[in-house]
């Protein structure tokens, strides 16, 4: 079965316009970390959990035991792409597949920027992106569902 990506881009352009919040503080991260990592161990998941200010500033971040430092560096390269191309990194992925795109095109080094999902941008109502919300361990696309259901239940 081939992947339809212009459906995916096209669905997961919906998911960044939908979910967007009245404010998103620290404190709001703390308890969306907190959420998610409850969520972990219900799943019985292994996955690296980060919520970065656009700044880089590192506002909650968890590691489950599988867990090292290949997903930080990982979750580095995803924070990179959802910081400079605004999109989360798996619509970044659909999109740039969709039209045969490389991170070349946009003169972004592969060894710094990720496309793949496990990165979304935490936007408020206003249009401005406040912090980004990084996944790794897991199938890029399940990063990625992993985030969309979290941030809806949340």
């Amino acid at each position: 079965m081939e992947l339809n990506y212009v459906e995916i881009e096209k669905q997961v352009r919906q998911q960044e316009e939908t979910l967007v919040f009245d404010h998103f503080s620290n404190k709001d991260a703390w308890e969306l970390g907190q959420f998610m990592v409850k969520k972990v161990f219900e799943k019985g998941i292994d996955l690296a959990i980060c919520i970065k200010k656009r700044n880089g500033n590192i506002i909650f971040q968890y590691m489950t035991d599988q867990a090292n430092i290949l997903n930080e560096k990982w979750m580095t390269r995803k924070f990179n792409t959802v910081n400079t191309l605004e999109r989360s990194s798996f619509g970044c992925w659909a999109k740039y597949n969709a039209y045969g795109y490389t991170l070349a095109n946009d003169c972004l080094p592969e060894n710094e920027y990720a496309l793949c999902g496990g990165g979304f941008p935490i936007r408020l109502k206003s249009g401005e992106i406040v912090a980004i919300l990084l996944t790794s361990n897991l199938p890029h696309e399940q990063d990625h569902d992993f985030m969309i259901e979290s941030l809806k239940e949340w």
